[in-house]
This record gives C-alpha cells, structure tokens and sequence, in this order.
C-alpha cells in the first residue's frame, strides 16, 4: 500500500511558476508515477507521467514545453514543475502511483493508476 500526498499548491499570477511536491509513504522506484487535474465541472485528465526508472517522461499537449516531472527515488518523492503558468492550468493536481511491470511503462489513464494523493489546489489569475 502507497500513501501519496501532494503540496506546493497555491494561488500564483498568469506567468508564475510552482512547484509540486509528492511525498509517498514507501518506496517509490517499482512505481511509474502521474500527475493529474481536475477542473470544476470537468474530468480527471492526465499532465504528465514518468517511469519507474525515470528516464522516460510524457505531458499532455497542454502542457508541454511549460511543466516538467522529475522525481527522487532517494526521498520517495516526485515533482511537478510549472512554469509559465495560464488560467487554464486552474485545477486540483493530484499525484497517482502504479507498480509498473517494466522501467519503460508509462500510464496516460486514470484507471492505470492504483494509487492517489487527495491534491492539491493550484489557482492561476489572470
């Protein structure tokens, strides 16, 4: 069992940056992990996954080019870096862990995933 909990969120003007944190409970390097948002009114949609090995990422459209994931095995933790952020980026994130049967899978489906965080809010103002 993974316990996932997720920080760094807050309100930040159009053009700023965060930076989310994902801590686990346990040993995170079997785990290809995911980032997620949900805006009101809207479905969970996939940002951005990583590899249990790191060495493979992927982002949605939207996002690509502006966010970048990364994680530390050392610490169990992933990241989500934001940058040049819009309104549109408005959402609960949350993080998601599945046990990967190889250091290649990557998982774009919230179904994919076994295990979430409970999120955090990141506000973006025009």
């Amino acid at each position: 069992q993974v316990q996932l909990v997720e920080s760094g969120g807050g309100l930040v003007q159009a053009g700023g940056s965060l930076r989310l944190s994902c801590a686990a409970s346990g040993r995170t390097s079997s785990y290809a992990m995911g980032w997620f948002r949900q805006a009101p009114g809207k479905e969970r949609d996939f940002v951005a996954g990583i590899t249990s090995s790191g060495g493979r990422t992927d982002y949605s459209d939207s996002v690509k080019g502006r966010f970048s994931i990364s994680r530390d095995d050392a610490k169990n933790s992933v990241y989500l870096q934001m940058n040049n952020l819009e309104p549109e980026d408005t959402a609960v994130y949350y993080c998601a862990a599945v046990r990967a049967p190889s250091t290649i899978s990557l998982y774009r489906r919230t179904r994919s995933y076994d295990y979430w965080g409970q999120g955090t809010q990141v506000t973006v103002s025009s």
